[in-house]
């Protein structure tokens, strides 16, 4: 089968990445069960075992697509139809009253769920980008993954909670000085700024982190910070919203929405590295999306729609961010 996965960013991820990651993995999957891939994706990207279509955004989907294409996956794009075979996969949040295309996947339960669905796939990590995930290393911090600057992230609040917490914390993501959050200027000395990073330098971080702060104040449809903070023996310390109650059972993490909750948490931190890296290698691998993946082809290829209803936003949040109390 030849299929064609679009999306607007250009691949392969050099720094963080979540969607163009996920791209990768999958294609790559699928060409190692047999399948030919190619990418429509933004101008300047690059692939070893897949052709590149250069993305031009003042034309369709469908003029792009090559002849001997036979099942579309859009990751962008969701106002667009296809006469091939297709699905949507849904990586962020869409808003109240947006009707979404009938086979759209969500990327977890709770995330299907908000919209009136119950088509999802799990984010699966290619684990070995990662490797050695050092289980046994001694760890000296905790560590935030995730855009500092996007406020529904919450760096803030992990701040404060590893000051109370009187412990080190290391922000991937973020800079000590940053205007996008109104001249956001963090002072203090346990704290260390990283910025964007990826690859080998934030593997090597995370091998030596106590544990992933993430109370975020939105409904995280995923989260791969997640998954790959788990895969190198992290804990999870966030806040319970969205996808973070499945991702995060009770023996690899701890969610509360108030802080000194998890500021207690940290302070007694039992929790197994060697739990926590077993739990992301079995339910969390890029094969095993891949396998979810060509099941719902395979229902879209027999002429099944996925969702009995076009998916849309169930309930309209009108509170800008999420409790996050004392």
């Amino acid at each position: 089968m030849h299929i064609l996965i679009v999306n607007n960013t250009r691949i392969p991820a050099h720094k963080y990445g979540g969607t163009e990651r996920i791209i990768w993995w999958l294609g790559k999957e699928l060409v190692k069960k047999g399948h030919r891939v190619s990418f429509l994706v933004a101008e300047g990207s690059s692939c070893d075992f897949a052709k590149v279509i250069p993305y031009d955004f003042c034309k369709t989907v469908e003029d792009q697509t090559p002849g001997d294409v036979d099942f579309v996956h859009f990751f962008y794009g969701f106002n667009e139809t296809h006469t091939k075979p297709s699905i949507h996969t849904l990586e962020g949040n869409y808003g109240y009253g947006h009707k979404l295309p009938m086979n759209t996947v969500f990327v977890s339960k709770n995330h299907a769920e908000r919209y009136g669905s119950t088509v999802f796939v799990h984010n699966g990590l290619d684990f070995s980008d990662y490797g050695d995930p050092g289980l046994g290393n001694e760890r000296k911090y905790y560590h935030f993954l995730a855009k500092a600057a996007w406020r529904v992230k919450n760096v803030r609040g992990a701040i404060e909670i590893i000051n109370k917490a009187k412990e080190k914390l290391m922000v991937l993501g973020g800079t000590r000085v940053n205007f996008k959050m109104g001249l956001r200027i963090t002072p203090y000395l346990n704290i260390k700024f990283k910025g964007m990073i990826g690859g080998e330098e934030k593997n090597e971080a995370l091998r030596h982190s106590k544990g992933l702060l993430f109370p975020v104040l939105w409904h995280e449809p995923f989260g791969i910070a997640i998954t790959e903070s788990l895969y190198f023996g992290c804990p999870v310390f966030g806040t319970p919203y969205g996808s973070l109650p499945e991702l995060v059972p009770a023996e690899v993490g701890f969610l509360s929405t108030s802080k000194a909750e998890l500021t207690e948490k940290i302070k007694n931190n039992q929790f197994s590295p060697q739990v926590c890296h077993e739990y992301v290698l079995q339910n969390f691998s890029s094969e095993l999306m891949t396998d979810r993946y060509l099941e719902l082809y395979g229902q879209v290829l027999d002429g099944k729609a996925l969702n009995a209803k076009a998916p849309t936003l169930q309930t309209e949040q009108t509170e800008k961010f999420l409790p996050f109390y004392t």
